[in-house]
């Protein structure tokens, strides 16, 4: 961001789900209210961290951590995953995805030594795919998942939201 002063990042509270998904459906996304009463809800039992991004005082984007993830490739390593990465369109190319990344690198490398992320693969998550591979995350070796399953050479899958390649980042050495 030019002026990083005016970027704040902290946790998710009671005041954001009305605001968050309001935010997103004027961008016509459907992320409704009730996703961020979940993540509230997980966040109060530990399950996941949920970091918002406020630009003058504006809600610009958010980043959870799931300590748990569902994804086989890490939860059977105890890899804690990066998940939902989004910032609204009119904050976009401005640093706050990347500051939002640190923000959650820092609280994942205080228990792991390796953070993991998925990435979609249709062109809407081009961006995504290259700030990953600049900040340093290698494929975990697995291949593609469809929900979380993955999926054999030959397979015939829907090219959506749910086809995701999986990456990993070291974060200090154990």
């Amino acid at each position: 961001m030019d002026n990083a002063q005016n970027l704040a990042i902290r946790p998710l509270n009671e005041h954001d789900p009305v605001v968050i998904a309001a935010a997103f459906a004027r961008m016509g996304w459907n992320k409704p209210e009730a996703q961020y009463r979940q993540y509230l809800s997980e966040q109060a039992a530990g399950t996941r961290m949920c970091f918002v991004a406020i630009v003058d005082g504006q809600f610009a984007g958010y980043v959870t951590v799931n300590w748990r993830p569902s994804y086989p490739g890490f939860s059977e390593l105890n890899i804690p995953e990066i998940q939902d990465l989004n910032i609204l369109r009119q904050f976009r190319k401005q640093g706050i995805a990347s500051h939002l990344l640190d923000r959650a690198e820092a609280e994942v490398a205080r228990i792991s030594g390796v953070v993991g992320i998925g990435v979609g693969l249709h062109p809407g998550y081009n961006a995504a795919q290259r700030l990953y591979g600049r900040r340093g995350y290698i494929p975990d070796g697995h291949g593609v998942t469809y929900r979380d399953c993955y999926i054999d050479e030959g397979s015939h899958v829907l090219l959506d939201d749910y086809l995701v390649l999986h990456f990993t980042k070291q974060l200090r050495s154990e």
